[in-house]
């Protein structure tokens, strides 16, 4: 199964807008905290819609402890980060990926980032007017992408 890994989100309607995705391709939603917000906040099920119930929710107290609990192999995590230098087509998803996003205004902790050299990608933008698109429509696309000819 996919899995969309949120690191420290910041914004309880992205949170939900991704767990609305997740609802929608049969993914988990992982939540590493802290978290921005408390996950009962009213804007999180608003943008999750009645949605939310269905979400398959994992929560971790820290990306270590998620690492020390889910053991996910190198190959099943993809980083991303409007900086990375490999597009996200250029990456091939097994069944059990886990695609990675930090907080919405600091992206992926430093130290998170350099511990998978080679496991960061990027969403091609063609405009050198934006640093980067919204966090949900970026999930959205990338899991889009990673469930390409899965269906």
């Amino acid at each position: 199964m996919l899995s969309i890994v949120l690191v420290q989100p910041e914004i309880p309607g992205n949170t939900g807008a991704v767990g609305r995705t997740c609802v929608a391709l049969g993914a988990e939603l992982v939540l590493i905290h802290p978290l921005g917000f408390v996950i009962s906040d009213a804007r999180v099920k608003r943008s999750g819609l009645d949605y939310w119930p269905h979400v398959r929710l994992s929560e971790y107290r820290s990306w270590d402890h998620f690492v020390e609990e889910r053991a996910p192999r190198l190959d099943q995590l993809f980083l991303f980060e409007e900086h990375a230098s490999t597009s996200f087509y250029d990456a091939e998803y097994p069944d059990d990926a886990m695609l990675v996003f930090g907080q919405e205004t600091k992206g992926i902790p430093d130290a998170i980032w350099r511990r998978y050299p080679g496991r960061q990608f990027h969403l091609p933008m063609r405009s050198d007017h934006i640093r980067s698109l919204n966090l949900a429509n970026t999930v959205a696309a990338a899991a889009y992408q990673a469930m390409r000819g899965k269906f």
